[in-house]
């Protein structure tokens, strides 16, 4: 299937078909894992002619899997058709993704403006290793368009947000900040992890990057890592020599293992979905609890804006704060029985985040088990940090 499909097929259809291929050699139906370091050829012409083409970053031509490999590439034709994207990159984690985005935009003497509730290893990455090579560091609250606004300098070149942060699941307004920062002639860049492009495709919305931890609802049951980049071929081709010079390419299998995830990606993402509005509901009626963050709650302060942009559901994340404090977020967690402790997230397996020095919060990663034994679980929980 080309790329030119996504214009007509549904997103279902897409995330079964788009990139993949019967195998030219066997027929086999499954898209091959090629588990390849190199690529041979017939002469040392063919050879000089494939490097020369991977390294312009030329679709399909292969000698190096660090540069390029088949089924890394079906990954990233897959992704680049969910995403609406010209083009997209698959790297080896989520981290890879956003690292390679930023340092294909910034150097030196350049600014980049953050938001404030980020990942915790981003804001490391954002403060620490972009700080140390000389790139000046504004973190902003991004529900605050004024600040956003006042945050940019003249050497400002990058804004970057989550479309629904990590850990406090407040929802960027995409297209207002995409007009700010494209005012300013500086490039959006969106971690959209929490959401899926199921859920959200923020180059619909303005975005000029867009990126995920494949790790989590991609591939979707926590046994693979990988990232993916997505937008414009000229910005994703900076990304790819970022990321062929850093040494962050993929594993064919794991990016075997993501494609195959991905084909459920729509109707897991509807599950999630209805399991964590459900529990979200089930939670902010509770004695003891003093907060849930969930942007399919009425009390969420981006509700409208959600039912704006996220027709399709609310997805599985949300925060919660125990009135107990620590000794009733550790009862809490402990006391689950089918929701597992753990710090991932958009697993088929629901889990809690336990987070003692971020203000005590919780955050759940709403699987796809039933919603009644979801619900028993919970109240097993509250039980337990109330007691």
């Amino acid at each position: 299937m080309t790329l030119d499909a996504r214009d007509t097929l549904g997103f279902s259809t897409r995330a079964i078909h788009a990139g993949e291929f019967k195998d030219r050699s066997t027929g086999a139906l499954n898209t091959p894992i090629y588990m390849t370091s190199t690529f041979a050829f017939d002469s040392a012409a063919e050879k000089e002619a494939a490097v020369d083409s991977a390294l312009a970053w030329q679709p399909e031509a292969y000698f190096y899997s660090r540069t390029g490999n088949p089924t890394t590439y079906a990954l990233e034709c897959k992704v680049a058709s969910l995403e609406g994207a010209e083009d997209s990159v698959v790297s080896s984690a989520g981290m890879a993704a956003v690292s390679g985005a930023l340092f294909s935009l910034l150097n030196v003497g350049d600014h980049c403006v953050a938001a404030k509730d980020i990942f915790i290893i981003t804001r490391f990455l954002i403060d620490d290793v972009l700080k140390s090579k000389g790139v000046d560091i504004t973190h902003v609250d991004v529900s605050d368009i004024a600040a956003v606004r006042a945050a940019i300098q003249p050497n400002t070149k990058v804004l970057f947000i989550e479309s629904l942060s990590n850990p406090h699941m407040e929802l960027a307004d995409i297209a207002t900040l995409a007009d700010i920062a494209h005012e300013a002639k500086i490039m959006l860049i969106v971690d959209n992890t929490f959401l899926s492009p199921y859920l959200l495709r923020p180059l619909e919305f303005g975005a000029d990057l867009v990126v995920h931890s494949g790790t989590k609802y991609l591939g979707g049951h926590g046994d693979a890592l990988a990232g993916t980049t997505a937008g414009r071929k000229d910005l994703i081709d900076g990304v790819r020599y970022q990321l062929d010079s850093f040494g962050g390419a993929a594993s064919p299998f794991n990016s075997w293992l993501i494609l195959r995830g991905i084909r459920t990606l729509a109707m897991r993402m509807k599950v999630h979905s209805s399991n964590a509005l459900a529990v979200a509901q089930y939670l902010e009626a509770q004695d003891g609890v003093e907060w849930v963050g969930y942007v399919g709650l009425p009390s969420h302060p981006q509700h409208d804006l959600a039912n704006k942009i996220l027709p399709h559901g609310f997805g599985g994340m949300m925060s919660m704060r125990l009135a107990g404090g620590i000794e009733a977020m550790e009862r809490f967690v402990s006391a689950l029985q089918i929701s597992s402790i753990g710090v991932s997230l958009g697993d088929v397996h629901s889990l809690a985040y336990p987070m003692p020095k971020r203000e005590n919060l919780i955050r759940l990663s709403v699987g796809c088990e039933d919603v009644d034994d979801l619900m028993a679980d919970y109240a097993r929980g509250i039980a337990a940090a109330i007691n």
